[in-house]
Formats: C-alpha cells, sequence, structure tokens
C-alpha cells in the first residue's frame, strides 16, 4: 500500500499472478486545518490511517481468499476490537501490571518501577516483533515492506522504478511505522517514570487515558526527524528506529518489487489528477507528499 498527501492506492498479487490495483482519494482530513495543528494532527490522521489501512487488508485478504470467503461486516469490527484490546493489554496494561507488582516485591521506589515497567515494555515489543518475524506467511507480509521501503527510497534518490532497479535499494526507511511504534514505547519509558507512584487502578488507567497523548507526540518527533535528516544529531537519533525495521522487513524478490512499484506509481498518476499538478520532481516534493 502506497499512501501521499491526496490519494492511496494497493496493490495485491492474486492467485492468478496477476496484480490487482485499488486506488482512492484520501479523505479531507489530510488537507484540512486539523492536518496543521501540532500533536492534535497526529493523533486524527494515526486514526484515519488506521481505518484506512485496515480496509485495504481486508480487501488483499479478500482478493486472496475469494468471494466464498470475504472478510467483512461484524466479523471485521470484532477482529479489529480485539486486536486493539489484545495490543493494549500486552503493550501497555501487562508491564504496568509488572512493574507496580516488581515496586512491592522489592521495595522499590515509584521512579525504578516505573522504568523497569518501560524496559519491560520494549522488551516485549522486541520479542513480540521478533516472534511473528519466524512465521513463514509474516515473513513474506515484512518482504512486502521491505519492498515499500525499497521503491519509496529510489523514487526519492531519482531512480528508474523497475524491480532491477528499486532492488539496490535499502529497506530502511526513517517515516516508518515501526519507528512510530519504538518511539511510542521509549517516549511512555520518560512519560511514565515521571508520574510517581500510585494504586494499581489508577495506574492502569493512566496508562490506558495516556496513549493518545503519547502518540500525538510520538508523530510530531517521526514528523520533525524526517524533515532534518541532513543533521548529524538527526541522524544519530533514528538509528535505533532504524535498526528495529531490520526485524519488520525482509528483502524482497523482484516479482514483490513488481507489486510495491505498481501501488507507488498508481497512487502518484491518481496524485496528480486529483491535485492537477504536473508531475512533481522527487527531489523538490517528497517530504511534502510522503512525510506521514
Amino acid at each position: 500500500m502506497m499512501r501521499g498527501k491526496v490519494a492511496a492506492a494497493m496493490a495485491v498479487r492474486a492467485p492468478t499472478g496477476e496484480i490487482v490495483i485499488h486506488k482512492e482519494p484520501l479523505g479531507r482530513i489530510y488537507t484540512s486545518k486539523i492536518s496543521k495543528i501540532p500533536f492534535l494532527r497526529g493523533l486524527i490522521m494515526l486514526w484515519d490511517a488506521l481505518g484506512l489501512g485496515i480496509r485495504m487488508l481486508t480487501m488483499s485478504a479478500n482478493v486472496q481468499t475469494g468471494e466464498d470467503e470475504k472478510i467483512e461486516g461484524p466479523a471485521m469490527f470484532v477482529t479489529l476490537f480485539l486486536s486493539l484490546a489484545i495490543a493494549i493489554g500486552l503493550f501497555f496494561v501487562l508491564p504496568a501490571a509488572f512493574g507496580h507488582l516488581v515496586e512491592g516485591a522489592l521495595g522499590w521506589n515509584a521512579w525504578w518501577g516505573n522504568l523497569a515497567e518501560g524496559l519491560i515494555r520494549l522488551l516485549i515489543l522486541v520479542l513480540y516483533i521478533w516472534f511473528i518475524g519466524r512465521i513463514p506467511e509474516i515473513q513474506r507480509v515484512f518482504a512486502y515492506h521491505g519492498a515499500e521501503h525499497k521503491t519509496i527510497n529510489a523514487f526519492e534518490a531519482g531512480a528508474d522504478l523497475s524491480p532491477e532497479s528499486v532492488a539496490c535499494y535499502s529497506v530502511e526507511h526513517p517515516r516508518c511505522g515501526t519507528a512510530f511504534l519504538l518511539t511510542l514505547v521509549l517516549l511512555s519509558v520518560v512519560v511514565f517514570s515521571l508520574l510517581g507512584p500510585m494504586p494499581l487502578v489508577l495506574r492502569l488507567a493512566s496508562r490506558i487515558l495516556l496513549i493518545p497523548v503519547l502518540a500525538g507526540f510520538a508523530y510530531e518527533y517521526i514528523r520533525w526527524t524526517a524533515q532534518h535528516l541532513q543533521a548529524p544529531l538527526v541522524r544519530f537519533l533514528i538509528r535505533p528506529n532504524l535498526a528495529l525495521q531490520h526485524l519488520t522487513t525482509r528483502e524482497p524478490s523482484l516479482d514483490m518489487l513488481e507489486v510495491s512499484i505498481s501501488a507507488f506509481n498508481t497512487m502518484l498518476a491518481e496524485e496528480q489528477a486529483l491535485s492537477v499538478v504536473p508531475p512533481p520532481q522527487p527531489e523538490k516534493t517528497v517530504e511534502e507528499r510522503l512525510t506521514p
């Protein structure tokens, strides 16, 4: 899937071998005044992007399974709700309960307990990504993730968007969902460590209620680093994010790159049609079009 400023496109390799294309304009939120309000824009646009991603994933799954096994309706919403609940429980509630238990068992103060909670949260994230990355089906998904990064890197470098050319580029990219997740977790370590002692129920509630706040800060951080990649300090700061991407990407095959390039070219053509602008020069417009 490729998302620009006013359009998104998805390409899927069907069981028959053909590449199925879907394209659509993005909601007005991406160009509204809200999209210019720091911190608030991150929360709202991430929520909209979540809906877009789930919709695209559902359509791609339906291409693979066919009409008889199509995923839609209540089943899709129940799956989404359970997935979000499990994610919040695993990455926020469970570490908070562990930190509270450690404080009581070892007699630590709140600062050390909150720090232990944050480190456990980070460990769970890394181990979770590593574990699912060993599943063959997920490895294929991660290879397509690598194909997306390579395609965008090739476009930003002004290279020819052919599978052979795109294959030479890196699977790392600073504007990535993996980078956002790691930033969110690291911010939670700092913020939650400063909250001080509190009862278990309030502690668990604070971890859930502060997720939108942390997400807003994480979005702004990723946006800022993407706009200052030439600065040595920024390149140093994003190293952990780029390193973690090696767990969520794999080297794609040429046929995977063909799918990714098809999605990108479709998105770019749709952007030009909707914006009524001439074809862009990558080195001048890529930040405007591809910033998350």
